[in-house]
Parts: C-alpha cells; sequence; structure tokens
C-alpha cells in the first residue's frame, strides 16, 4: 500500500477536492492489514487504484464503466456482473476486505440488506462502505447508467449491523448529487467543508454528507 504521503500526492494531481482527500486517507486506514481486495460497484475510475493494494478487484454492472475501467487499468481485475449476484461470481471469503464506495443506496433497502450479508460472507476480514448520509435523491445522468438512488442508509441502522460509523464530506447540507459542493465559489465552501469534517462532522456522523461504515469480521 502506498504510503500517506504517496497517496496525498496522487490525489491531489486528481483533482479531488480536500474533504475527499481526507475521506479516502480515511478509507485507506480501514483498510490497514487488507492486501486483497473486492471492489464492487467499481465504476470507471475508482479512487481505490491510487492505494497501491497488491491486489485489487472490480465487480461492476454497466458495460461502459467496465471497458472504462479495463482500458484505464484501474485494477488487476474487472469481473462483469450484478453486484446483487456476488455471490454467484465470489466465493465464501475469497477476498480479505470488500468495498463498496456509492453502491448501496443504488439499491432498493431489501436488496441491501441481502448485499450487506453478501459482502459480510465475501471478505474474511473487513467490509467497507462509503454512502450518503440518509436517503439522496439522485437521477440518470445517462439512460440505464445505474446511478439512481433507491434507499437510504443512516448511522444508526449500520451501527445495529456491527459496523463503525464515522461521518465524512463536511456537512450534509453543502453537497448534493454525487457529493458535489452546492454553492460557489468551490474553493471556499471546499474549505469550510473540510474545517467541518475535521473539526465536527466526523465525530458526528449524523449532521454529516456521507458516511464510512467498517465492519471487521
Amino acid at each position: 500500500m502506498l504510503s500517506r504521503t504517496e497517496l496525498i500526492s496522487k490525489l491531489r494531481r486528481a483533482g479531488l477536492d480536500p474533504a475527499q482527500i481526507v475521506v479516502l486517507l480515511e478509507l485507506r486506514s480501514a483498510l490497514a492489514g487488507c492486501s486483497t481486495v473486492l471492489d464492487v460497484g467499481c465504476g470507471p475510475n475508482s479512487a481505490l487504484q491510487h492505494f497501491g493494494l497488491e491486489r485489487l478487484v472490480g465487480l461492476e454492472g454497466w458495460p461502459p464503466s467496465v471497458e472504462t475501467a479495463r482500458r484505464n487499468r484501474t485494477h488487476h481485475e474487472i469481473i462483469p456482473g450484478d453486484v446483487r449476484a456476488i455471490e454467484q461470481m465470489i466465493r465464501p471469503r475469497q477476498f480479505e476486505a470488500c468495498v463498496a464506495l456509492d453502491v448501496i443506496e443504488h439499491l432498493k433497502k431489501e436488496e441491501g440488506f441481502k448485499f450487506l450479508e453478501a459482502l459480510e460472507r465475501c471478505a474474511s476480514r473487513k467490509v467497507i462502505l462509503l454512502t450518503p448520509n440518509g436517503f439522496l435523491p439522485q437521477g440518470h445522468t445517462d439512460t440505464d447508467d445505474l446511478q439512481s438512488h433507491h434507499s437510504g442508509w443512516d448511522p444508526a441502522e449500520m451501527r445495529a449491523r456491527g459496523y463503525r460509523v464515522v461521518g465524512a464530506l463536511g456537512p450534509k447540507k453543502l453537497r448534493g448529487e454525487y457529493h458535489k459542493l452546492r454553492y460557489q465559489p468551490r474553493l471556499l465552501w471546499a474549505m469550510i467543508s473540510l474545517a467541518a469534517q475535521l473539526g465536527w462532522n466526523r465525530w458526528q456522523p449524523n449532521s454529516a454528507a456521507a458516511i464510512i461504515c467498517a465492519k471487521t469480521l
């Protein structure tokens, strides 16, 4: 895994705002000790590609994203398939960690519960999720691109399922669809979001834009 300094440098070059970089550092910390990772619903340009993992496998359901991820070599392997059928493609405990970044909210609630159970069977050590805090309305950018939101997940219900929950991306009211900042100038609001994240929202996830949920198995 890349050092903290190397990772920050790569993320800055990728153009992420400061609060997004802090989120990825949090995810990197949560993955400590895991060298084989399944990136579920990885999309075309997963941030996990920057972590320098020993083996990173992506699972993606939308064909254009599969093609782009393969072209960009974001993972050691990309498996095309529906995340709801993960156990048809992945063996029990095949990976040390299963990670699903901005995925579970695209499933209906009952599908989401089954998805969590499947992740916990496919991982041997950890399951890690990033999801909006509660329901965040979101539609398509392209037809059938799987981007619509169908459920919301809050800190209390994830804790009840055994997950450690921290807040992410600063105050909820500052971000909208795709976790984008709502207000201009972006740089100013990015710094405000970062300050709030570091000073408050990480420890008070109920007021955060998103939540990071991690479970040790």
